[in-house]
């Protein structure tokens, strides 16, 4: 009986993914490659990371899109939504990956939970690094490390895209002083005055502006018309038309409500 009940203890320990728990002492029996484990605030979460690097294809180009406490869910799904679509024939174009300061879970504003697949210490090279935001960005902008992770990836990266405030992440690190860009509805003025090296645009009346490598959009919902404006530009206008029809986004902006009533 004995025997049965340790045989038990061990494996309801075996079995657990990720759970909240005391830390306890570690021994000094190596982890296993394929498996990172992270702690915080007395919370373990067991990562494997094998399914990331099988998935990811050194030989494409690779969008990567930043996370971070309370980020606006819409400005990370909508450039993964975008990029991570194939092309007709089945064909992948992109590794979409994510990228974080650590590998725990980080919760979008709508409560989402999101696991990176990098930390800004091990993240590869990115052709095209995202920016989005955040309703309250004084924290982030403060983020020292969030700030650096944006400058080092710009050296390298083909295009820089911001959505909505992320526009501030932008002005913050530098990199587009001088360069056309535009924010939020209503947050042009704001932006202007703290980086007056920006070239502010009419956030009223202009949706996406691209000058040079950096894009930027209004975000929410118009984070789509960035991905999908570098989409073309990435591949060409036919895939950019599939990945529409996929997202039925005719349906969107053509939606009646008087023909969804019954009759």
């Amino acid at each position: 009986m004995r025997t049965i009940t340790i045989l038990l203890a061990l494996l309801i320990i075996v079995s657990s993914g990720c759970e909240t728990h005391e830390p306890q002492q570690t021994t000094n029996v190596a982890p296993p490659t394929q498996v990172k484990s992270t702690v915080a605030q007395g919370e373990t979460c067991v990562i494997n990371l094998a399914s990331r690097e099988n998935t990811f294809d050194e030989k494409l180009p690779t969008i990567g899109v930043i996370l971070f406490d309370d980020v606006l869910m819409t400005e990370v799904t909508a450039p993964i939504d975008v990029f991570s679509k194939p092309r007709e024939n089945g064909i992948k174009l992109f590794n979409v990956v994510t990228v974080a300061e650590t590998l725990q879970p980080v919760a979008t504003e709508s409560g989402l939970r999101m696991l990176p697949d990098y930390t800004f210490a091990d993240c590869p090279k990115l052709t095209v690094l995202v920016v989005p935001s955040a309703y309250d960005m004084k924290e982030v902008v403060r983020n020292g490390e969030i700030v650096q992770f944006i400058r080092k990836q710009n050296t390298n990266s083909d295009f820089t895209m911001s959505n909505c405030a992320g526009s501030q992440l932008i002005g913050e690190s530098g990199i587009a002083n001088g360069h056309k860009i535009v924010t939020y509805i209503g947050g042009g003025k704001e932006l202007q005055e703290k980086y007056p090296a920006l070239s502010v645009q009419d956030d009223q009346k202009i949706s996406f502006v691209q000058d040079g490598k950096f894009l930027s959009s209004n975000g929410n919902l118009a984070s789509y018309i960035s991905a999908l404006e570098l989409l073309e530009k990435m591949s060409d206008k036919e895939h950019r038309r599939f990945v529409e029809s996929y997202l039925y986004l005719e349906r969107l902006t053509r939606w009646d409500k008087s023909q969804t009533q019954p009759r």
